[in-house]
């Protein structure tokens, strides 16, 4: 059922007000969201930061790849109403923590743990909540870190601060993910008992191959040198490092 066709049949014809009310509903919403799309650029650029400043003094890339997304207003409308929830944006925001969401894929476990770290590290970052799917699966296999962080946007009536959620997992567990909800999604929630068997084997298959997978990279990087500045320093670059270095002594 519709939610607009359950909450006012269509031929009735609304009031002044009520037309007037909707609209500030709808600059109320559109502002929400626009908050939480300010939120994701906020994280992406520290996200972004720290992969740079990874690589230049580990010479290693923790993060593989990075997507996000903000609810749309039917998303959001849709799940305010299965809820309960009042039309209040406060009540929204503390409410709905996933309004703004970012997925960090890495390529191992010990990655995942170390991004979280050093996200939340940072003192505009506050961490609310964090769940730990890693270390305790869901029933069905399903394996992630879930941190929901709250970071100042900034405003022209000054900083607000805005959740955002924040999935972190390795390509194995990504790859699981991404399958099961295809899988749910086909079977509109009622997977069969045979396939949900073989999607738990499948999860721990992953997770054997990511315990594998890391003690090979740790075997490989061992005694491998830890800085590296990724820049292209030419002939003539280095030349000029030299000759001032010589100077400074």
């Amino acid at each position: 059922m519709e939610i607009g066709r359950e909450m006012a049949p269509a031929e009735t014809a609304l009031t002044p007000q009520q037309i007037e009310s909707i609209r500030q509903l709808r600059l109320d919403f559109s502002q929400l969201i626009m908050h939480h799309r300010f939120v994701i650029d906020e994280v992406l650029t520290k996200i972004s930061i720290l992969r740079e400043e990874s690589v230049h003094t580990r010479s290693y890339n923790p993060i593989e790849h990075i997507s996000s997304r903000v609810k749309s207003p039917r998303s959001l409308l849709e799940k305010v109403h299965r809820r309960g929830l009042p039309l209040d944006t406060a009540i929204i925001r503390r409410e709905i923590t996933d309004i703004a969401g970012i997925r960090i894929t890495c390529s191992f476990i010990a990655d995942t743990y170390h991004v979280l770290e050093l996200l939340t590290a940072q003192n505009d970052v506050r961490l609310v909540e964090v769940k730990d799917y890693i270390a305790e699966p869901k029933p069905n296999g399903y394996r992630s870190l879930h941190a929901i962080l709250e970071v100042p946007v900034f405003l022209r009536s000054g900083p607000t601060p805005v959740i955002c959620e924040v999935q972190i997992r390795t390509i194995a567990m990504d790859f699981w993910a991404s399958l099961e909800h295809k899988i749910h999604y086909k079977f509109d929630g009622d997977v069969p008992d045979r396939l949900v068997g073989e999607l738990t084997e499948a999860a721990d298959a992953a997770s054997e191959l990511d315990r594998k997978m890391e003690r090979l990279h740790a075997e490989v990087r061992s005694g491998s040198p830890d800085v590296d500045s990724g820049e292209e320093f030419d002939e003539e670059a280095l030349r000029i490092l030299w000759d001032l270095s010589r100077r400074e002594d």
